[in-house]
C-alpha cells in the first residue's frame, strides 16, 4: 500500500477488514454497541474534524485495535496493507498479555517516542473514547473510574502534544468535561 493508487479504495479495504475482524465483538457501553463504530468513529474524527487526509493514518485508524482485540497478526496487516501502516498500527497496539496497569502505563511512557502518524491515531482513540465515556459510559463504570480514565487519557495526550493543536483542543473541551461526570 506504499504507493497507493486509489487511497479512497484502500480506505475502504481497511473498513471491510476491520468490520470483519471485529464482527462478533461489542463495545463496553450500556447499549452494548457494535465494536466498529469505535475505529470508525476515529477515522471520522482525524478526516473530518482534524482535516487529515493521509491514508495510512486513517487505514491505521480503523484498523488500530485489530491486532490487540482480534486474531489479526502484524505479518497479515503487512501483507495485506503494507509496512508503514502495519507499522503505525503496531505502535499504537497494547499488549493484553502484560498486566492492565502496566500497559496503561506504558501507553503514557511510550506516546512520546512514537511517529506522527501514530500519534495522530492515539489522540483521535482518545477523543473517542471519552466521548463514548461522556454519552454512554460502560453500565458498570463509577464517577471515580470515569474520572481516572479523564486523568489517564491527559496524560498520554501530553505525549502527543504538537501533533495537532486543533485535535488536541477538541481533546481539551472534552477533558473539561469532566466535571459533568462527577
Amino acid at each position: 500500500m506504499e504507493n497507493i493508487g486509489n487511497p479512497l479504495g484502500a480506505f475502504a479495504k481497511a473498513v471491510a477488514f476491520a468490520a470483519d475482524k471485529h464482527r462478533n465483538q461489542r463495545r463496553k457501553d450500556a447499549e452494548a454497541s457494535p465494536y466498529i463504530n469505535h475505529p470508525i468513529a476515529l477515522a471520522n474524527v482525524l478526516a473530518n474534524e482534524g482535516g487529515v487526509e493521509d491514508v495510512t493514518v486513517l487505514c491505521a485508524a480503523v484498523l488500530h485495535d485489530t491486532i490487540e482485540d482480534t486474531e489479526t497478526t502484524s505479518e497479515e496487516l503487512q501483507a495485506i496493507f503494507g509496512p508503514k501502516v502495519a507499522s503505525v498500527v503496531m505502535e499504537v497496539t497494547d499488549y493484553k498479555s502484560l498486566e492492565k496497569s502496566l500497559r496503561k502505563q506504558r501507553q503514557v511512557e511510550h506516546a512520546p517516542h512514537i511517529s506522527k502518524e501514530a500519534k495522530l491515531v492515539k489522540l483521535a482513540d482518545k477523543i473517542s473514547n471519552l466521548r463514548d465515556i461522556i454519552a454512554s459510559p460502560p453500565a458498570d463504570w463509577s464517577a471515580e473510574r470515569k474520572q481516572a480514565y479523564f486523568e489517564w487519557a491527559a496524560k498520554v495526550v501530553a505525549g502527543v502534544r504538537g501533533v495537532h493543536p486543533g485535535l488536541e483542543s477538541v481533546f481539551d473541551g472534552l477533558l473539561a468535561r469532566q466535571a459533568e461526570l462527577v
